[in-house]
């Protein structure tokens, strides 16, 4: 009986090891894109000087990236992983940008290399009502039912409930099932209340609550963007917390 145990036990570690290795053979035609697309002229020392804090290869690798999945970038400002993503599923997959892409459209989509990123959602809405700390986000549907994933990049703090469960909702719809929700955010202490030095924080308990509310099953979190020398204490602009921030990393996934 002993024997069998040990033969169970032996199998299971051998599958475990096998299996750890597949995930990460798969990602390796990943790993490559993403390093030529790190030395990309497009790229300016402002981008570069962030590779270290934002750690892309291993952000992307627990978020499962493939180069052939049908991807969705939400709120992506001025590019910065747009400009990573973009080569990676330019010949094998496909890149939809969405939400907030008026600054890469004008500033990035039309140069060489990114004719294949398609701006969706063009018809949502997203702004400050007068005297409010929080964006507003209506958005129906982002124009994409067959996702393989869709991420975003510290923006979650950005938008009031309801525009943070209208991108819920929407990232839902966007997804097949078994599809992965991809975030990255700035945290803040748990039930902490409001203040001038939280603005761009955000609690990752309320954030797993909302999005499991949306009907996502909370997959996994990593420690990749802990820092334990960020006290949450400070706005994350400051110079004691700029580039060193805090960040809660999280994946869902839509249940088959």
């Amino acid at each position: 009986m002993k024997q069998c145990f040990k033969t169970l036990a032996f199998s299971l570690l051998l599958f475990s090891l096998s299996t750890s290795n597949s995930f990460a053979n798969e990602f390796d035609a990943v790993a490559e894109k993403l390093k030529t697309a790190l030395k990309s002229s497009v790229r300016g020392d402002a981008d570069t000087k962030r590779d270290r804090n934002r750690r892309p290869s291993k952000t992307l690798e627990f978020f499962g990236l493939r180069d052939d999945m049908t991807v969705v970038e939400l709120i992506p400002g001025g590019g910065w992983y747009t400009k990573l993503l973009a080569p990676i599923m330019a010949d094998k997959g496909k890149l939809y940008v969405a939400l907030g892409t008026g600054n890469i459209e004008k500033n990035l989509l039309k140069k060489d290399g990114f004719s294949k990123v398609s701006v969706v959602a063009a018809d949502s809405k997203m702004g400050k009502k007068p005297g409010a700390r929080l964006y507003f986000l209506e958005v129906s549907d982002l124009g994409v039912t067959n996702a393989d994933m869709v991420l975003t990049f510290r923006n979650y703090h950005n938008f009031n409930r309801e525009g943070r469960m209208a991108m819920n909702k929407a990232a839902f719809a966007a997804l097949k099932p078994g599809g992965v929700y991809a975030l990255v955010d700035h945290t803040q202490r748990h039930m902490e209340a409001d203040t001038p030095e939280n603005g761009r924080r955000f609690d990752p308990v309320t954030a797993i609550l909302e999005i499991q509310e949306s009907g996502f099953v909370l997959e996994a979190s990593s420690n990749l963007h802990y820092r334990a020398d960020d006290e949450l204490r400070y706005e994350v602009g400051r110079k004691a917390v700029t580039g060193n921030s805090d960040r809660w990393t999280l994946k869902f996934r839509k249940p088959e």
